[in-house]
């Protein structure tokens, strides 16, 4: 089989967030979105990054097999938006489920369901996604993408009964709006295979990224989210 090549923007080889256990986190280069809050601004080019073949990126990965089994951790591709290079995840996951290793997929889902996606949803164990916005008319002026497709992509997994960590971003009077979120508590209880959901601060640590590229940073105005934002937010998801 010929050794698909894959665009990779770096490397993380002891990560204990991005899902269970230690894993090892491949950020790969390119994304369709535009979302405003983008802290990792420097992986949408989808000619950036370098290139890797998937023997070398396997190769680096299983030098920290012990780890893994050890902590039942595993490998998480994230981005940039992985399902771009989609061919890559399929031999890259194929090889690692051989191995014996847990993959984790950390994605927007805002891609259509077709026969590789599905391929790759097959050998992936573990979906990280973080819902942009509940409320479509906001998810496509903070990201530039309708929710339709990421809401049908969270259904389609749980419809095959695959794990899903929700990991909402919440920002100060764009995500945080009290009616959205009880949409958004009522679209999450409606998915049983949604395990988790961690609430994530706003933050804007990422925005130097947009400053090299000579980019404008448009939620400059917007105050960073604090515990209170978080501890509401919770409420109001939780009730």
């Amino acid at each position: 089989m010929e050794n698909i090549m894959g665009r990779i923007h770096s490397f993380e080889t002891l990560g204990a967030v991005d899902g269970p256990g230690i894993r090892f986190i491949l950020f790969m280069q390119g994304c369709h979105l535009k979302c405003k809050y983008c802290h990792n601004r420097d992986t949408w080019n989808l000619k950036g990054g370098t290139e890797y073949s998937v023997d070398e990126i396997y190769n680096k990965i299983m030098k920290y097999k012990q780890y893994f089994i050890a902590s039942n951790g595993g490998v998480t591709v994230s981005g940039g938006e992985p399902l771009l290079q989609v061919d890559f995840l399929i031999e890259l996951f194929s090889k690692l489920k051989n191995s014996g290793i847990s993959t984790a997929l950390d994605t927007s889902g805002m891609v259509s369901i077709t026969e590789k996606i599905k391929k790759i949803i097959d050998l992936t164990d573990l979906f990280l996604i973080d819902i942009k916005s509940i409320n479509d008319d906001i998810c496509k002026d903070l990201v530039g993408h309708s929710n339709k497709l990421e809401l049908e992509f969270i259904k389609y997994i749980d419809s095959i009964e695959k794990e899903i960590w929700i990991r909402q971003v919440i920002i100060p009077t764009i995500t945080d709006k009290e009616e959205d979120l009880y949409k958004l508590r009522d679209f999450i209880n409606s998915i049983p295979s949604i395990t988790k959901v961690d609430l994530l601060p706003y933050h804007d640590l990422g925005k130097y990224k947009w400053q090299e590229l000579n980019e404008k940073y448009d939620l400059e105005n917007i105050r960073i989210a604090n515990t209170s934002d978080i501890e509401r937010v919770k409420k109001i998801l939780e009730s």
